[in-house]
């Protein structure tokens, strides 16, 4: 990684200096290293003169100038800087040797090899999928992709809440809402049971006395009920991993709640909270009869009208589990914690479940847990983490990382399509399962698909399913985490701009030119002799393609899916710049052969940085 190791030429420089000057030199000095923003300001810069002013005593430029000096001295960086120059208030701008930097190999990191086990996706087991489900898959895939760069050996679930309201709510509906309508999919029809039982609700109470029922019946399991909801269950999660999987997103295990609760996992976990006095069973007040969590006192713990006052109860009055009583002891699992282990059974190829009975195997254990789940579960998370701290567990509770990210909504005119009143001009529209209200991820791929077929003229490369799936899955993934999605599906189905289609564009197109350098010039791309007197669009590529290893660390250090997107996209902009500005394989001599290697280059990293992001990197679109 490339500015490691100037870091590291600039820490030895700034430790010289200290000596030096008598001064006892300490290693918590950050030293930052960046590219500047304007082309002239060389390749990378710092401005750690100016950090060590107070410290030394001295103006920034003088300091600057004393250690332009020392990394002179001490060969400039292992010879990877050509020209270091000084710039006022105190700069220090390093402009690098190319050919050396060609030459060299840059990676991350090397990794600890620690075990991560990554949760994403946990779509409940009751109807069809939306697209806002999909934006988790996109991003917890993307995670893991990103964490096993960095070195991580990673294990990832998806968790089935099969014993939840919306699955009983799923169950009463088939039993006692008729509905005839033609569907393809069991998914698709309890889609649209589902909001037909909320609606039925309203004007039949007696229907959610079934429903709790049905809960209880869940949750014993072995009888008529549980086994119509676990057939239920089952089929819609295998028409989800089927959807999932044509956006390359895999899991290695579903872990089903209902064994959590029927193998005494809860039990378990039950037992050693029971020994902290913060875990304790109301005797009056609203939450009589509950297991509640005792809050620490800068939270909610006397405030029972707190919007966030029901989430501390992990045993309700009626003897059934919170979600968030599950969730502990799920987690307790994930650490190795608990003094008990599932069974499995292969699910399908490459996939294993938890199950009643099966074999051993060698699921959770984790070093470190993440999270994958949208920022309104931010507190029932802090509960978890709260949990295993109560228990004496802080090193486990520190490993626990929640990578939230805000919701998908629809755009005004998504939302009109859908019949949705939007005469109340509000910004965006909530998608609701219980009314019926979303986009299905099979609806929108199909539309995509028809997009991509109609616009396309060479249909031998990438199937249009294919480029339709990436499409959706780059739209997911280049907002910012916390940013909500507005949906809109003019803008989602668009290949010109910030789009996946665009990426994988430019990819083809250098492919196109190495494969044709090859059959027409006999030529294949080989690190130039000179790399000097560039033009500004060669350079500025050449600039971007130097960064691509530092981006890659900070995005896996952040698990920032979004960070990889913006440097592909800025890095096909400047190769299309340069590809209308610099003939390649009509230039000259030393120039096609330099041209020719950036091309290569640049083909090379967009195709590291679209396996980040889970998209082919296509010869041929």
């Amino acid at each position: 990684m490339i500015s490691l190791a100037i870091i590291n030429g600039i820490e030895r420089a700034v430790e010289s200096l200290f000596h030096e000057l008598g001064l006892k030199f300490t290693a918590d000095i950050k030293i930052n290293v960046e590219q500047p923003a304007h082309l002239e300001h060389g390749d990378y810069s710092t401005n750690v003169a100016m950090q060590l002013a107070k410290a030394l005593r001295k103006a920034p430029l003088q300091i600057a100038e004393a250690l332009k000096s020392k990394l002179e001295q001490q060969g400039s960086i292992d010879n990877l800087i050509a020209k270091i120059e000084v710039a006022p208030p105190g700069f220090i701008n390093m402009h690098l040797d190319w050919k050396q930097w060609a030459q060299r190999e840059f990676a991350l990191p090397a990794g600890t090899g620690e075990k991560a086990v990554v949760e994403h996706t946990s779509i409940n087991p009751n109807k069809s999928a939306h697209i806002g489900h999909l934006r988790n898959s996109c991003i917890g895939d993307t995670v893991v992709r990103l964490l096993k760069r960095s070195g991580y050996n990673v294990e990832v679930h998806n968790y089935i809440d099969d014993l939840g309201n919306q699955l009983a709510d799923t169950v009463v509906g088939v039993l006692n809402i008729p509905h005839k309508k033609e569907h393809s999919r069991f998914g698709d029809f309890c889609w649209d049971v589902y909001s037909k039982v909320n609606k039925e609700y309203e004007n039949n109470p007696e229907l959610l006395e079934q429903r709790t029922k049905v809960l209880h019946s869940l949750e014993e399991g072995n009888e008529n009920l549980s086994w119509i909801g676990f057939i239920a269950a089952e089929q819609i999660v295998r028409e989800h991993l089927e959807e999932m999987n044509e956006f390359g997103i895999n899991y290695d295990l579903l872990v089903w709640e209902s064994n959590i609760v029927r193998e005494g996992f809860w039990a378990s976990a039950f037992s050693l909270l029971q020994q902290t006095p913060q875990f304790y069973r109301e005797s009056s007040g609203k939450l009589e009869g509950c297991w509640v969590l005792k809050q620490p006192s800068s939270e909610t713990e006397e405030n029972d009208s707190s919007e966030h006052s029901t989430d501390k109860v992990l045993v309700r009055s009626n003897g059934i589990l919170t979600y968030t009583a599950k969730d502990i002891a799920y987690h307790l699992w994930k650490f190795g914690l608990l003094d008990k282990d599932f069974l499995y059974k292969r699910f399908s190829d490459g996939l294993w479940t938890t199950h009643s009975s099966g074999t051993d195997s060698s699921f959770g254990k984790a070093d470190i847990v993440i999270n994958v789940i949208d920022h309104r579960q931010q507190y029932p998370q802090a509960m978890v983490k709260q949990a295993l701290e109560i228990l004496g567990y802080a090193q486990q509770a520190e490993k626990l990382r929640h990578v939230s990210y805000g919701v998908v909504s629809l755009s005004p005119g998504a939302a009109k399509e859908l019949g949705i009143d939007t005469s109340d001009g509000k910004a965006s529209y909530a998608m609701s399962g219980r009314q019926g209200i979303g986009i299905k991820i099979s609806d929108l791929l199909d539309i995509m698909e028809g997009v991509i077929e109609n616009k396309r003229s060479d249909k031998d490369g990438l199937a249009s399913r294919a480029i339709a799936a990436a499409s959706i899955r780059y739209y997911l993934l280049r907002f910012s985490l916390l940013t909500e999605v507005v949906f809109d599906i003019q803008q989602a189905t668009e290949v010109t701009g910030n789009t996946g289609v665009y990426l994988m564009y430019s990819h083809a197109r250098a492919a196109n030119i190495v494969s044709k350098a090859a059959a027409e010039h006999n030529m294949k791309p080989a690190i130039p002799d000179e790399i000097n007197q560039l033009d500004k669009s060669e350079y500025a590529l050449l600039r971007h393609l130097a960064a691509w290893q530092d981006t890659l660390y900070t995005a896996c250090i952040e698990l920032s899916p979004n960070i990889v997107c913006n440097y592909a996209h800025e890095l096909a902009t400047l190769f299309n710049n340069f590809y209308a500005a610099c003939p390649i394989l009509k230039a000259d001599g030393d120039k096609k052969q330099l041209r020719l290697w950036l091309v290569s280059k640049f083909k090379e990293t967009l195709g590291d940085a679209l396996n980040v992001l889970g998209l082919p990197a296509p010869d041929r679109m």
